[in-house]
């Protein structure tokens, strides 16, 4: 078991102003692998006023400086990955192969790309007469989920670096391990003093702190709508700009020309992988209702082959992360069953066999009507709703009702007709006939899906300000 009870602040490893211990557990296990420490205000105070300190030198690096920098935090990055990913597996419960071949990967190519982007990035340009300057923005608050710990931390921590901004990291305390080794390979790749900042604790203490801080300049902030919510709401008395990523309900369209063999198959991978805890996860699979048999009929054999032995990597899923998830997924199932939906696979409880640790059923129900709450709420589990349409304008529609927008997904035999639909979707992103996310391209999503883009240079955006010098 790790006991780490101290916060990075002002470049050292120190004690919490008082030690409140909260426990760190493995979802496969039910186990306790950890203790950290919950921060408080006084915690937040320290570490906000080293990044206050430490901005105005750290601004005025140059690209040059930050670029050797980011290199040379890609380089413990690499070191440290096998570490990285027990940690991960650990803390949040992913298969091994899983941490270790998307979890760890994910958080190196935002570190690359911010590398990447720097190299060529224009931070003045020339207006007439007027120069318009791209300055770092100041000091940073980041509040990161447990669902992708490294992904989300490095595509925050990453491009607000590369402009010269300073930070103070609250990691999820649910997951907080890899966080703490990420903030090891920052001291070690030499990030200056006061740089760079870590302190553990809850929402309602550390991120409602650093949410309404004064001297926080911006906060950027990925978790549930309602969380973020409450994190807008902190920091509206001192207008800070606020960057949110937060829930989804995503849609994926199979029109009727596609090829249903595969892009089921895609779809109900896509839906469980991470065990299905990725907020821009297809689903809603919206299929024409003449073929929902058929789709259910291929969705009920891809679920079929899913398992918990690491052995099979292309196939296999974790636990859900914690207890409190494990409980709100079983309820979110009983739910859309007394709502009437079909079950064709899963269900409440358990996996056969299993009976410790947070893992659910994959399941899959069928014959789910726009209203049924499962074709709403976000359930953040290995739970996919299948949803018949009759028209074209229906799905859309269908896709569209929701008060969410991160992401859809489209499959077409005729790839004009899947790109006339993607045009329709109110999503930040659509992803036509199984294409990747790419991390050069902007993330993020419309309505409560947050506002503000993530990755790339998209990224670097939210962490600078804009200032015209007139007569230049």
């Amino acid at each position: 078991m790790t006991d780490a009870f101290n916060f990075y602040i002002d470049g050292a490893w120190v004690a919490p102003d008082s030690l409140v211990a909260e426990d760190v557990t493995d979802p496969r296990t039910e186990q306790v692998v950890g203790r950290i420490a919950m921060g408080n205000h006084a915690d937040v105070n320290r570490a906000v006023a080293a990044a206050k300190a430490a901005f105005p030198a750290f601004a005025a690096t140059s690209v040059a400086e930050r670029l050797d920098l980011l290199q040379a935090i890609i380089d413990a990055y690499q070191r440290r990955s096998g570490e990285l990913a027990q940690a991960i597996h650990k803390e949040m419960g992913a298969p091994l192969s899983w941490a270790k071949n998307a979890h760890v990967p994910s958080g190196l190519r935002h570190l690359t790309e911010a590398a990447q982007v720097l190299k060529d990035f224009a931070f003045d340009r020339m207006l007439g007469s007027t120069l318009i300057a791209r300055e770092p923005i100041g000091v940073c608050a980041l509040i990161t989920p447990w669902n992708w710990p490294l992904n989300q931390l490095t595509c925050k921590v990453a491009p607000a670096l590369a402009v010269g901004c300073t930070l103070v990291l609250k990691p999820s305390e649910r997951a907080p391990l890899s966080a703490m080794i990420f903030a090891d390979i920052l001291h070690e790749a030499g990030v200056p003093k006061g740089v760079f900042n870590l302190v553990n604790g809850d929402g309602p203490t550390v991120g409602a702190a650093l949410a309404s801080h004064p001297d926080v300049d911006m906060i950027s902030f990925t978790g549930s709508t309602r969380a973020g919510i409450a994190v807008a709401k902190a920091a509206a008395d001192t207008v800070k700009r606020v960057s949110q990523e937060l829930g989804g309900k995503s849609a994926n369209i199979l029109l009727h020309d596609a090829d249903l063999e595969s892009a089921v198959r895609q779809g109900v991978l896509g839906c469980m992988r991470n065990t299905g805890q990725s907020c821009n996860a297809p689903t809603r699979m919206l299929v024409p209702r003449a073929l929902q048999e058929k789709a259910v009929e291929i969705a009920v054999s891809v679920a079929q082959d899913l398992g918990y032995e690491d052995s099979k990597p292309a196939t296999v899923i974790g636990p859900v992360a914690n207890a409190a998830q494990f409980a709100r997924v079983q309820q979110l199932i009983e739910q859309a069953i007394a709502e009437g939906s079909r079950v064709v696979i899963g269900g409440a409880g358990r996996p056969d066999g299993i009976d410790t640790g947070y893992f659910v059923r994959p399941t899959i129900f069928a014959d789910v009507e726009p209203g049924m709450l499962i074709a709403r709420e976000e359930v953040f589990g290995p739970v996919l709703a299948i949803m018949p349409y009759d028209t074209e304008d229906e799905a859309v529609a269908i896709a569209n009702d929701s008060v969410y927008g991160l992401s859809g997904y489209v499959s077409s035999a005729n790839v004009d007709r899947a790109r006339a639909v993607a045009r329709r979707l109110r999503t930040g992103m659509v992803h036509i006939n199984g294409s990747k996310a790419s991390a050069s391209a902007p993330f993020g999503g419309y309505k409560q899906s947050g506002n503000g883009r993530e990755w790339g240079i998209f990224g670097f955006d939210e962490y600078l300000e804009t200032k015209a010098i007139f007569g230049y």
